[in-house]
Formats: structure tokens, C-alpha cells, sequence
């Protein structure tokens, strides 16, 4: 049903000149950005792109009108990711290593386990020359890479038992994005990846399909995953960036000071949206304790020594190139 939903919008976009995004209003032209994500209204995606909404209306002083399309609406993250780059939407944020990676491999480095020590060596990658020259790779995709919204440091959860060393992961299914890195990263621990869309996670978990899942904090919270899952373990194994991207030739066609009313909301909306997630995890925390899950610290440095050749099974991804960039 809710993917009927999603096409019958889709296509109702398109019928009403969806590629056409100028509007009259007061006698003056306006544009309209829409902007599409797959998470829910309390979702780090939604924080981030409300935020963005606010300014870029502000800023351009009501001549720039942004929709945002929430909860997988008008597609999953790989159908957001090909419309932008077809011009159908004009915008959306998606995790850097699910379907992302599937149209730029490179992205796949966001897989890699324990490749970030901190947020601090996070935001110093994603803010500086590494991560431009990252984002600049979306150019050759017919998109303009905008920024990094944050997903966050992704942790195990399921349903069967405690994990607290690797071995515990044993034969456990897990769904993972729809990305090689995923599969290899699960291999080494001995886990079953199974691919499943992020919209369709929640019924996953809930019907049995999969015994559990990795996500971070503000995700499991905020898409009510407690309901369908009993343990965490804080392994903090990768983090998630959640890319900004724009349809390349929208972009171009924006004047010097839209673009400027859109590069400086995204940056924005960037530093607004990590001081909040900040202000809420220790919150969320005890929340999901409240909730009746299990919260289990574990020993990071034996997570991180049985997936350390994991980097190795994806340099047809990955150049080893970046991987260095991100590692220094």
C-alpha cells in the first residue's frame, strides 16, 4: 500500500511540472526545491532538512519555496538517488553506504569498520579536503554533492541474545544496506547480511525475516525499532554521513546568490543539526532503556582487530587512494 502510495505521488509530481520548478507568486517568479528523504519526522534526515527549509526560505526572502517529502513518500533511497539525477526531484539526503554506493562506489568507504576514532576526526574528514573531494565525485552522476547531514556512529541491535564479543554474532541474521562493503563486514563476523531497504526495515524485524539490524541511536529511537528489539551493543562500528545532493543542472541553473542561499543553509543546517543530535543521545539513551532494551558496552578493540582486512575486500570500490585520505 505504501508503495502505491509513494509511485501515485511520484507521478503525480511529474504530471503537475514537477521538472519545471518555477512558480508565479506576486506577480514574481519563485523556485521550488523538493527535497525527498526516507526517514520519519523525528529522523536525523527530517531534522536536518526542515532546518535547510527554514533558511533557504528566510534567506531568499520567500522566493525560494522548499518541499520536503519525508518517509520514503516518493521512493526508496536508491529510487531518490536516480531521480535526482533524471531531475524528477530536485534534492534529497541519503546514507553515504547504502544505495548511494551502488551510483558512487567510493562511497562504500563509509562501511569500512572503525575507520573514524570520534565525531571530532569525523567532522575534520567530512568538513575538509577529504570530503570535498569525495562529494566532488558525484559531478560525473549528474549530481552537485551539497555536504554531510549526520546519520551517526551505527550500532548492533536483535532480538535472540546479548552481543558482547564478536562470537556472539555467529549465525545471526542482520539486515545491512544494499552495499558490498556490507556483506564483507558481516562475513567477517560471522553474521548473515541480509539486504533490505530502509523503508521496510521496521516490518522486517517485526514479521521475523531478520533477527536484528545496526543503526544509530537517533535511528533505532526515532523509527521505534525498541518495539521489535531487546539488545544493543554500543560498538560504534562505522559512521553514517547522510549526503546532500542536488540534480547537477538545477544547480547551475540557480544565480550566483540562490547558490549562495543554498550552499551557506546547507552549512547551516549541518551545524544546527549535529549540536542537536549531540544535545539528545545521552537523552535517547535512557529512553531506550526506559523502553525496555538491553544496553551492553563491548570491547571495541576486538570488533575492530576481527573486521580489520575488511578494507582489503573492496579496493574495486574503493581506491586505497581515499581510503588513505580518511585514515591519516
Amino acid at each position: 500500500m505504501k508503495k502505491f502510495i509513494s509511485l501515485s505521488l511520484l507521478l503525480l509530481l511529474i504530471l503537475s511540472g514537477c521538472q519545471n520548478s518555477n512558480e508565479k507568486v506576486n506577480g514574481s517568479e519563485q523556485k521550488t526545491i523538493r527535497l525527498a528523504h526516507t526517514g520519519s519526522d523525528t529522523h536525523q534526515y527530517n531534522i536536518a532538512s526542515q532546518k535547510f527549509k527554514e533558511l533557504v526560505e528566510e534567506k531568499s526572502d520567500g522566493k525560494m519555496k522548499v518541499n520536503v517529502y519525508g518517509n520514503g513518500s516518493l521512493g526508496n533511497e536508491d529510487e531518490l538517488v536516480d531521480q535526482t539525477m533524471t531531475g524528477t526531484i530536485q534534492m534529497t539526503t541519503v546514507a553515504a553506504d547504502s544505495s548511494l554506493s551502488n551510483t558512487m562506489p567510493e562511497m562504500n568507504l563509509f562501511g569500512i569498520p572503525y575507520l573514524f576514532d570520534s565525531k571530532k576526526d569525523v567532522y575534520s574528514k567530512l568538513d575538509g579536503k577529504p570530503g570535498k573531494d569525495l562529494l566532488a565525485l558525484a559531478k560525473k552522476k549528474d549530481m552537485k554533492g551539497l555536504g554531510y547531514w549526520e546519520v551517526g556512529f551505527r550500532h548492533f541491535t536483535n532480538k535472540k541474545r546479548e552481543i558482547k564479543h564478536p562470537e556472539d554474532m555467529k549465525n545471526l541474521k542482520l539486515r545491512v544496506q544494499s552495499a558490498k562493503v556490507w556483506n564483507e563486514h558481516l562475513k567477517t563476523l560471522d553474521a548473515i547480511p541480509t539486504p533490505i531497504s530502509f523503508s521496510e526495515l521496521y516490518s522486517a524485524l517485526d514479521q521475523g525475516v531478520v533477527d536484528g539490524q545496526e543503526n544509530p541511536l537517533p535511528t533505532i529511537y526515532s523509527q521505534k525499532l525498541f518495539e521489535v528489539q531487546k539488545y544493543i551493543s554500543l560498538t560504534n562500528h562505522t559512521y553514517t554521513p547522510a549526503v546532500v545532493l542536488m540534480n547537477d543542472d538545477y544547480y547551475n541553473q540557480l544565480s550566483k546568490k540562490e547558490k549562495k542561499i543554498v550552499d551557506e543553509s546547507v552549512k547551516e543546517a549541518t551545524d544546527y543539526q549535529r549540536k542537536y543530535i549531540a544535545s539528545q543521545e545521552k537523552k535517547i539513551k535512557k529512553q531506550l532503556k526506559d523502553e525496555g532494551m538491553i544496553i551492553t558496552n563491548v570491547n571495541r578493540d576486538e570488533f575492530k582487530n576481527k573486521t580489520k582486512n575488511v578494507d582489503s575486500q573492496i579496493t574495486d570500490q574503493v581506491p586505497k587512494s581515499i581510503v588513505r585520505q580518511f585514515s591519516k
